[in-house]
């Protein structure tokens, strides 16, 4: 049953209902994470964190929201318990399996479009938590030496309580927009060890992040408000724009592209100041005199540095950036033999890997295929770029990188945005798929002209 008030006030922001809810107990998040500094005792802090979870959920989405998180968070934590040595594997493939029912079932990017809401986007963070969870207490059977730093870092050598493992999958309504983070820092935080052990040094203040993450959250929300009624995504199926030319049909992909990042911008700096606000964003204090505190375990996004990439390899580090950590520490990495380098069928397959993880829609397979054509035509630029010893060739090489990056990320993300094949190949043919000739062509001259070895060497290092 809605509140009259509730149609009155999502017709005045131009939104549905059920998005007006969502937005609500997603704004909610902010002081339900900051009461949670002041529960009592361990156990009290896990049970807090689980219910006000779930209880977010269940305002935002109903109650099937929580069953469907509850399946695949009690099988996962079924194979810990029943099968250890496989648990990891096991639980990668059961739980993308059942996020992949959830996707075709519900059709989420149609939802969207069509003023709806359900709990797949929540899904998708907690299937991330899901899976480092198991793996990391796969990876406590293994021999610190055969390790990576992340792996000596985030492995679990004890079976988490079932209580521990609910409060980190649901904590305060974390895994509405994220961010993703590690069971062992969330266990530290919750239990005060670590970093979140009170020092010398105090109790670092988390109310000015929190309010720089909120004033950023308003002037994302602002221009976004301003730009999408001039940029609309329609506007790929209007006949006039087949009547523009090549570069203003160019300049609108441009523009889109860069009018839809604003509102992931707002969605991430809520989730930021959220995640500050309690304590959880803290990432430790740094070298300088007086010492100052770190909260960039939140963050996922650089604003700047999404918008300003002087190469696609960047983009990874700038945008959705803790899901890319997830990606690199629990995909990418762990598909690279001992003693062989990393190679465009890691990159793909981390790619493809992530599109299947935002669901089924050829828009975002395409787009994440797009990606991976993208960083790798960065890096044979970038190759190029270290290896000459000209100071003005370099300087052109880096401008071009960075035109590249901009022009093959926001011709890119159009499939990202429309999601169907014929709305996305239509738009990449209006503009002759240059966003995805340029690319290949350069992967091909990489492998033609290649850069003498020390520079070569340098240059991956450096990647």
């Amino acid at each position: 049953m809605e509140l009259p008030e509730m149609d009155t006030m999502a017709s005045a922001i131009g939104v549905s209902v059920p998005v007006l809810r969502f937005l609500l107990c997603f704004a909610a998040t902010i002081p339900v994470s900051f009461f949670h500094r002041f529960v009592p005792g361990i156990t009290g802090r896990h049970l807090y964190a689980a219910l006000s979870g779930a209880i977010l959920s269940y305002l935002s989405f109903g109650f099937s929201s929580n069953l469907h998180f509850l399946v695949p968070m009690l099988l996962g934590y079924a194979s810990m318990v029943i099968c250890r040595k496989y648990c990891g594997i096991i639980t990668f493939f059961v739980a993308f399996g059942y996020l992949i029912g959830c996707h075709v079932y519900y059709m989420s990017g149609d939802a969207w479009k069509e003023g709806g809401i359900d709990a797949t986007g929540a899904l998708m963070v907690i299937t991330l938590k899901i899976i480092s969870s198991v793996i990391n207490y796969n990876d406590g059977l293994l021999k610190e030496e055969n390790l990576r730093e992340s792996q000596k870092k985030n492995r679990l050598l004890k079976l988490p309580s079932l209580l521990e493992y609910f409060g980190y999958c649901l904590c305060c309504g974390s895994h509405f927009a994220g961010p993703v983070y590690e069971m062992k820092d969330y266990l530290d935080w919750t239990e005060r060890k670590g970093i979140w052990k009170p020092s010398e040094k105090g109790s670092p203040s988390p109310f000015l992040p929190t309010l720089r993450a909120l004033l950023q959250a308003a002037f994302c929300m602002g221009l976004y408000l301003y730009l999408v009624p001039h940029f609309p995504l329609s506007r790929f199926n209007d006949p006039i724009y087949q009547e523009w030319g090549f570069w203003k049909r160019l300049g609108y992909q441009y523009m889109s592209g860069f009018t839809a990042r604003w509102k992931y911008y707002f969605i991430w700096s809520i989730s930021e100041a959220s995640i500050i606000i309690s304590g959880l964003g803290f990432s430790g204090w740094t070298d300088s005199s007086p010492p100052k505190p770190r909260w960039d375990r939140a963050k996922n996004v650089d604003i700047l540095g999404v918008e300003f990439a002087k190469s696609s390899v960047q983009l990874p580090l700038v945008w959705n950036i803790q899901v890319s950590t997830w990606l690199r520490h629990y995909v990418y990495d762990r598909l690279v033999q001992n003693g062989k380098k990393p190679g465009f069928f890691q990159l793909l397959a981390t790619q493809t890997v992530s599109a299947v993880w935002h669901g089924l829609y050829p828009g975002y397979l395409i787009f994440f295929v797009q990606s991976a054509l993208m960083i790798a035509g960065s890096r044979a630029l970038y190759r190029w770029q270290q290896a000459t010893s000209a100071p003005v060739l370099k300087k052109i090489l880096e401008l071009m990188n960075f035109v590249y990056t901009l022009l093959v990320l926001n011709y890119s993300c159009v499939g990202f945005m429309v999601l169907s094949l014929r709305e996305t190949l239509a738009s990449y043919g209006s503009v002759y798929y240059v966003g995805t000739i340029i690319p290949i062509v350069l992967i091909i001259l990489g492998n033609v002209i290649k850069p003498a070895k020390p520079a070569r060497s340098k240059a991956r290092k450096e990647q």
